[in-house]
């Protein structure tokens, strides 16, 4: 499904790891104070400030498990590799300064393939001002295999865990939901079908942002600032990896606190909605258990609500109750409560 658009095809062999990592080091540069010594010797150096805590977060991506290269393109999948492993340290209300890339590629992969797949890490990189600063390669026979390291900075009383909600507070999310899981099902019938038919040329035509969503996620930098700037600092916050109602249960649990989450507040795209009625979906599920839309849940004191509502691209979605009063659902058009249930990504239950 994907043209080859690289006329020429350099070998790995020809270069040899030694040769991989001068290759791609050429193309690095440093930019945060904080990054002393990057690729070239047996650890990267890093210096912070005496007043920062160091945040670190590490993400695996597998082919065949994490992504499927019949319809991601390498570029993208470089820049998406960097942004996942960002969310987690915006999750924390932290700062990513630097990040460790480790790859393990089968010889099918050419010097070219490799080049798109780190041109798209850089890039992400270079919107988040974040240095790459070393990691490793090797060799695979599954496939590729990525592995990257962020790591972040922030004040210590500037960072954020899942273990802070307390009832009364507002339930917030940033963006939408439901569009990357829309985007994988669309991709995945456009590869059926041109399996079963490489005759059939793909229908991708009016799914940009869908398919955008799934391909190339955005780490949101940009509400972490909108907050600082509005004086707002969460209780609570996580990232949406594994689907709402799974990031709801784990701050819940990790509060010791129960919710209320009102249907009709949930934000979803209405070319989501579209999607999901030609599917035959209901666009709540998908929000709820789809995964991948990498926005940021979290909750705030309700004396916020005012500078909250400042802040855009930031919706109100529920607030926290008492744990007695458990984890639930507000259904559109009713005072009716279901449970919130966990049916999302489980990297080690479920295939893709």
């Amino acid at each position: 499904m994907i043209e080859d658009k690289n006329p020429v095809r350099t070998e790995l062999s020809a270069l040899g790891e030694f040769g991989l990592i001068k290759h791609i080091a050429k193309h690095i540069k440093l930019g945060n104070p904080s990054s002393i010594k990057g690729i070239g010797d047996d650890a990267a150096v890093m210096q912070y400030d005496s007043g920062k805590q160091t945040v670190v977060s590490t993400d695996l991506l597998i082919e065949g498990v994490h992504f499927d290269l019949t319809y991601c393109p390498l570029k993208h999948l470089g820049y998406k590799a960097v942004s996942v492993n960002l969310s987690d340290i915006y999750a924390m209300n932290a700062s990513p300064k630097q990040i460790l890339v480790s790859i393990a590629i089968s010889n099918r992969f050419s010097l070219e393939a490799i080049e798109e797949l780190y041109a798209g890490m850089l890039l992400a990189c270079e919107n988040h001002k974040v240095d790459l600063v070393g990691g490793d390669t090797s060799s695979s026979r599954i496939g590729m295999v990525i592995s990257i390291t962020a790591i972040g900075e922030a004040d210590k009383d500037e960072i954020v865990y899942r273990s802070g909600a307390k009832p009364g507070n507002l339930l917030c999310v940033s963006g939408d939901l439901g569009s990357a899981y829309l985007g994988l099902q669309l991709l995945e019938r456009e590869k059926k079908i041109f399996t079963e038919n490489p005759q059939i040329q793909p229908d991708m035509d009016g799914n940009d942002y869908l398919l955008e969503r799934q391909l190339k996620p955005e780490a949101r930098k940009d509400v972490i600032e909108q907050l600082k700037e509005q004086g707002v600092k969460p209780t609570s916050m996580i990232d949406v990896s594994d689907g709402l109602a799974s990031e709801i249960l784990h701050l819940c649990t990790e509060s010791k606190t129960g919710c209320k989450l009102y249907e009709n507040k949930i934000p979803i795209d209405d070319t989501a909605l579209q999607k999901a009625r030609e599917f035959n979906m209901n666009g709540t599920l998908c929000a709820m258990n789809g995964g991948e839309d990498y926005e940021l849940l979290f909750t705030i004191d309700i004396k916020d609500h005012d500078k909250i509502k400042k802040c855009r691209d930031v919706t109100v979605i529920g607030h926290i109750t008492d744990k007695s009063e458990g984890t639930n659902l507000v259904l559109t058009g009713t005072e009716m409560l279901t449970p919130i249930t966990a049916q999302g990504w489980d990297a080690l239950l479920s295939k893709k």
